[in-house]
């Protein structure tokens, strides 16, 4: 079976312990219906979260800039900053009749106190009274200067042609000027939005007047995956699909049906939307807070995996390794388990393995296909001699549809 392994990056997300009352992050384009953060610079993001501890504790919010590999930028943040840097969350309000009491936060990017004036990757963070950092998310924020065309193809490596999609693009910069492009020129190509699965070590193979072209046959190639898992936790009273059966205890309970590996099942099309949640109630009309938190118990039938353990991966942690979403294997029923509180919403989701060397394997229990439906974005970071930041000149989009 052909597996997909890599080591983490370096991911400032890593750098924290994140409160297991903090629940629910989003960060996400304000009244737009996508899951990216990667939007127009002068766009309006919207990062959410929920405090269990549900007593109105006082957080604060940092926006810093990093370069194209996520490493600290060299500008001062007054640079890329009209305002402050860092101020105080000053939207929160409780939930209303819920079993499960929580405060909801939310802040806009930019606001009356922080626009950002210059493209380019950035994080957020949120820290609490004593500046500690609770959680970060990042966001990239670009220019239309360049256009960029994408393609997905099937793989042409005869080895992998079965598993793995190929991403080739064209980098149109018909404005600009590039000196030295291998230098000046840098790329990052992402899986659905997963910062975590990126390639950003590509050059471009050949060059034409204002033109820079990507068509490599394995260095662009990523693994097809296959398609999430879901359930829906929007009737919290009642089972729905993938839920097998609810419980009323201080707060209700859902039991998702087992799942089996599907890593040597044939591909088998299922619509999902990417790894990504949406919070969503019957119960309520504001699911800001008056959806519910569930206890939403896993379940995968197979054999146990030695020397390595099983997680629930998703958007709905930020792709996160912890205790939390760690499988439990159960002897007597010949399965892993694990037990989520999530908020009441539609949620996919899959399983990986992590082994001693802390090495992931996201298809070990899944599987990967080159039929399975995958967005991609390509995002252009230009960065001329003498000048100090990434600035991220254009975006392209391509997608995997066999259908």
């Amino acid at each position: 079976m052909i597996k997909q392994q890599f080591f983490f990056f370096f991911l400032i997300t890593s750098c924290f312990v994140q409160s297991q009352n903090i629940k629910t992050i989003q960060l996400k384009p304000l009244g737009v219906k996508n899951f990216s953060t990667i939007v127009p610079l002068g766009s309006v993001l919207e990062l959410s979260f929920d405090d269990l501890d549900a007593d109105q504790k006082e957080y604060f919010y940092k926006v810093e800039q990093f370069s194209f590999d996520w490493k600290p930028s060299n500008l001062l943040s007054s640079e890329y900053i009209n305002g402050f840097n860092q101020n105080s969350i000053q939207e929160y309000e409780n939930s209303f009749n819920t079993l499960q009491s929580y405060t909801h936060y939310t802040v806009q990017i930019p606001n009356s106190t922080t626009t950002i004036t210059k493209s380019g990757n950035y994080q957020i963070s949120v820290l609490d009274e004593n500046d500690i950092v609770i959680f970060t998310r990042r966001f990239t924020l670009y220019e239309s200067i360049a256009t960029v065309g994408v393609s997905v193809l099937r793989s042409r490596d005869t080895k992998t042609s079965n598993q793995q999609q190929t991403v080739q693009f064209i980098v149109n910069h018909n404005a600009l000027n590039i000196n030295s492009p291998s230098q000046e020129i840098n790329v990052a190509v992402l899986q659905n939005n997963n910062w975590e699965t990126a390639i950003t070590n590509l050059k471009p193979q050949f060059y034409r007047k204002k033109q820079l072209e990507y068509k490599y046959v394995k260095a662009s190639n990523f693994w097809g995956g296959n398609e999430f898992l879901n359930f829906d936790t929007k009737a919290i009273r009642t089972p729905t699909l993938n839920i097998a059966r609810v419980i009323q205890k201080n707060i209700y309970h859902h039991y998702l049906y087992p799942q089996e590996a599907r890593a040597k099942k044939p591909y088998t099309y299922n619509p999902d939307i990417n790894g990504q949640f949406v919070i969503r109630t019957l119960e309520g009309n504001n699911p800001d807070t008056e959806a519910d938190y569930v206890s939403l118990h896993f379940a995968l039938e197979t054999a146990k995996i030695s020397d390595k353990k099983v997680y629930v991966y998703g958007a709905f942690n930020n792709y996160a390794i912890s205790e939390t979403n760690q499988m439990t294997y159960d002897e007597i029923a010949g399965m892993y388990t694990a037990t989520i509180i999530l908020k009441q919403g539609f949620y996919n989701y899959s399983f990986v393995t992590k082994n001693r060397d802390a090495v992931l394997d996201v298809h070990e229990i899944s599987g990967t296909h080159y039929q399975t439906e995958n967005e991609y974005q390509v995002l252009v970071y230009y960065k001329p001699f003498g000048t100090y930041y990434d600035s991220v000149i254009g975006i392209g989009t391509g997608f995997f549809n066999q259908r």
